[in-house]
């Protein structure tokens, strides 16, 4: 039977363009899988969108001098575009400042304060003399009191992972004017996550063997710690408001509502789709199985926060069952820069728009994919990218389509009739067959590189196939050998079209059509105008499959079938391109 997978990305807060940490973190991994699952036939949701209300907006507009919904609006755009240029096939991505995630976060807030889960008290929070404002916690910066790293947020430690209540910080700024704020008291709704103590404790202890070992661990520890009281709600101007009376000015907090996202998004791609009840297959049924691709200073809130959360409402929406807690939690770790981690202030960040005007999306796909940081900090190096894109892609891959297509294409037109296959041509086209197993195996389990390694190894294998049989020299003694040999190797081209789609899809296709095929092996993405209204009408991002036809299967290829002319897959990179990426970092 088809499963259902809920693939739920990370929401990028809108305030700066995608950089390849991001990309790394979340995007790719979550596009490989979905993609894959796709191909098995299992039915996908994957959702996304922009955090609209997150403070980094906010401060961004401050300095800019304009408001929140213009910096917001301005890098939804951008992440729309930039995601359908690379290939990230979200079913839905849409933005959290929309009137359905306005409706369910509230309805949320509701169901948890019933269920006795929220509860109001005074806390004390910092206050800016000079701006004459309550200061939401990521406008305070200061040293880490647990591992001394100056710049945490107030928070979260992005050096450490801890999170943090921005009264910790030693020698706490304002991040705006860098005054020292304030102490004064406030009123606040707080997540009662003692409450919840112990069923997040049961949830992180069934059946979590899956888990990566840093995410799991990470997760139990943290709650062996105890949980504290944590508030769902700030003194802020934009945001969604508290769905109460005398509440004025307060508003859900961030970190609260956007995990919400998960669920708005597949409630709005059902309205999207005309059926307003599909969504309940991914969040109900109990054999649905929800993955959230998250970055790892993301952890706690989708390993715990949300799962308390979800575990709070009891039931909602008149539905006696409880929503499917997250199933896996495959969050990366971080990609560093040059050997440096990655930073905006500094500048010190490799930019996908940027990227994109000089590299096409798979040759970048490729490499990000080549060092994703899975189970530790990766490393993105000019000198790697351009070795690893001259070598594997090009060398490797897209040698081995252009030599087998254009030699065919020369001397036979069409795929050949093959003559009686040898112990050497069966040898390739089992271990053809046999990877879509072991390639499948690995991305199942969420592990891109080895996935990526393995399907290239076939294609290494294909090469040396190619060596031992010499189609150009049978040609001249054995017309008929020469045709069984191409024959086999196009068999196994054929293979690697379909394996290393997941991570090279615009090639991919480009195989598909050299092939012969007529069809899609995808579907199509495109950037759409939804809703109703001046405030509800947004622009998303959607992913249609209805003409997708891929399948992960070894088919053979019939003899007779007519192939394309053949076309370079990818492009050789000059080693100059090194230092002029250097340089252009460096200014």
């Amino acid at each position: 039977m088809n499963k259902k997978i809920l693939v739920a990305v990370a929401w990028p807060y809108a305030n700066g363009d995608l950089h390849v940490g991001h990309l790394a973190g979340a995007y790719l991994p979550a596009d490989i899988f979905a993609r894959y699952h796709r191909l098995t036939g299992n039915d996908v949701l994957m959702v996304s969108g922009s955090d609209s209300h997150g403070t980094p907006i906010t401060v961004h507009a401050e300095q800019e001098g304009v408001t929140p919904r213009e910096i917001f609006e301005r890098y939804h755009a951008r992440f729309l575009e930039t995601q359908q240029e690379i290939g990230i096939s979200y079913d839905l991505f849409t933005h959290t400042d929309t009137p359905n995630h306005h409706r369910v976060a509230q309805d949320i807030f509701s169901r948890l304060l019933e269920c006795g889960y929220l509860h109001l008290r005074r806390q004390k929070q910092f206050y800016s003399e000079t701006r004459q404002r309550y200061l939401p916690d990521r406008y305070i910066e200061g040293a880490c009191p647990y591992c001394d790293y100056t710049e945490a947020r107030g928070d979260q430690c992005d050096n450490c992972g801890r999170m943090l209540d921005a009264l910790e910080l030693i020698n706490p700024r304002c991040k705006i004017d860098g005054a020292t704020p304030v102490i004064r008291e406030t009123e606040h709704f707080f997540l009662d996550l003692p409450k919840l103590e112990t069923q997040v404790l049961a949830f992180l202890a069934d059946d979590k063997e899956h888990w990566r070992p840093n995410v799991l661990s990470f997760s139990r520890n943290y709650v062996k710690g105890g949980l504290r009281e944590r508030p769902i709600t700030r003194d802020i101007a934009w945001g969604i408001p508290v769905p109460l009376e005398g509440y004025a000015g307060k508003c859900l907090y961030v970190w609260f509502e956007a995990v919400i996202g998960y669920l708005s998004a597949s409630i709005e791609w059902a309205e999207l789709v005309g059926e307003p009840e599909a969504w309940k297959a991914w969040w109900y049924e109990p054999d649905a199985l929800t993955y959230y691709f998250i970055g790892k200073d993301n952890i706690p809130f989708h390993t715990l926060i949300w799962p308390a959360e979800l575990l709070g409402l009891e039931r909602i929406y008149e539905d006696e069952r409880r929503l499917n807690l997250p199933y896996d939690v495959p969050a990366n770790e971080f990609m560093n820069i040059q050997g440096a981690q990655a930073s905006k202030s500094r500048n010190w960040a490799i930019w996908i728009p940027d990227l994109l005007s000089r590299y096409d999306p798979d040759a970048i796909r490729f490499y990000i994919t080549s060092v994703m940081p899975e189970t530790s900090d990766s490393d993105f190096s000019w000198q790697d990218f351009v070795q690893r894109n001259n070598s594997e892609l090009v060398g490797v891959w897209g040698n081995l389509v252009n030599r087998v297509l254009s030699f065919t294409a020369k001397h036979f037109d069409a795929v050949p009739e093959p003559g009686a296959l040898g112990d050497v041509d069966h040898a390739l086209l089992d271990k053809a067959e046999v990877a879509f197993e072991t390639v499948g195996a690995h991305l199942a389990a969420v592990q891109f590189r080895a996935a990526l390694s393995t399907a290239l190894g076939l294609a290494r294998e294909a090469n040396r196939y190619l060596e031992v049989k010499s189609p150009w020299k049978q040609l001249k003694e054995d017309r008929v050998a020469a045709g069984t040999s191409l024959y086999v190797a196009l068999q196994a081209i054929n293979a690697l079209r379909v394996l290393l789609s997941p991570f090279l899809p615009f090639s991919a296709q480009r195989v598909h059509e050299m092939l012969g095929y007529t069809t899609s092996l995808f579907g199509e993405q495109t950037i759409t105008e939804v809703g109703e209204g001046a405030r509800g009408k947004h622009d998303v991002l959607r992913y249609d499959a209805r003409e997708a036809v891929g399948r992960w299967e070894f088919e053979l290829l019939p003899a007779g079938r007519p192939l394309q002319k053949p076309r370079p897959l990818f492009k050789k990179l000059d080693e100059s391109v090194i230092a002029e990426e250097l340089a252009r970092m460096g200014s």
